[in-house]
């Protein structure tokens, strides 16, 4: 993953090679025409729809599809007939949207209702500032989200209404900041040395300013 110099810290993922989930945009539509002709739906619908999926990994809400027009009865229907895959309550992914590496975090930020955002150690390593490797998927939801349902196991969710400015996007995924990362970090008391070499990585792709950089440090236990 490559980002270009953030507006402050609010960074947006800039590769030169697009993804191949954008890059093959043209041929999964074209080939979800026979999938979408057999539940009767209009062709803008469908095309909005895979539209939808293809900028989200794969992935469609049940929200999402009645902003195209497709009801929760049909997204059922056509999980039944095996075009998709029911991920969890209101959650589906389109089989014609090919695997990626990131499937994983994207679905993560929608199975909270859409409301969620990778953060603390996943959002280090999303971003690539350093060699954490954390054991669950790190993200947080506001506290206006009142999920009820128990998480999945592989989630670490954590409740905290982030400012606007701390939220961007990597590769299409809602992420915390570079910035907001690294403070996490600390608040989780992570290894000092993974927040040194986070905040070298940073400073060097542009991803923190030099007030971003004083508010760190300041943030940071005596050593």
């Amino acid at each position: 993953m490559k980002a270009s110099r953030p507006d402050g810290d609010r960074s947006v993922a800039a590769d030169p090679g697009l993804p191949r989930y954008v890059t093959d945009r043209a041929t999964i539509c074209a080939k979800s025409v026979a999938i979408w002709y057999g539940f009767g739906m209009p062709g803008r619908a469908y095309s909005a729809l895979v539209d939808l999926a293809v900028d989200q990994h794969g992935f469609v809400t049940t929200d999402d599809a009645r902003t195209v027009g497709v009801s929760p009865a049909a997204l059922r229907a056509i999980a039944h007939r095996g075009d998709a895959e029911r991920i969890s309550q209101g959650l589906y992914r389109l089989r014609i949207v090919p695997v990626g590496d990131h499937d994983q975090l994207m679905e993560a930020t929608l199975w909270p209702r859409g409301q969620g955002v990778i953060s603390h150690d996943t959002a280090l390593g999303l971003w690539e500032l350093c060699d954490v490797n954390p054991a669950k998927v790190h993200v947080t939801v506001p506290a206006a989200a009142r999920i009820r349902r128990q998480a999945p196991p592989a989630y670490a969710v954590h409740v905290r209404d982030l400012d606007p400015e701390d939220i961007t996007r990597v590769d299409g995924i809602p992420v915390v900041t570079a910035r907001r990362a690294i403070l996490d970090g600390i608040d989780r008391h992570l290894d000092g040395r993974l927040i040194d070499q986070a905040v070298r990585t940073a400073r060097r792709t542009g991803l923190l300013r030099r007030t971003a950089v004083a508010e760190i440090t300041a943030a940071r236990p005596a050593r």
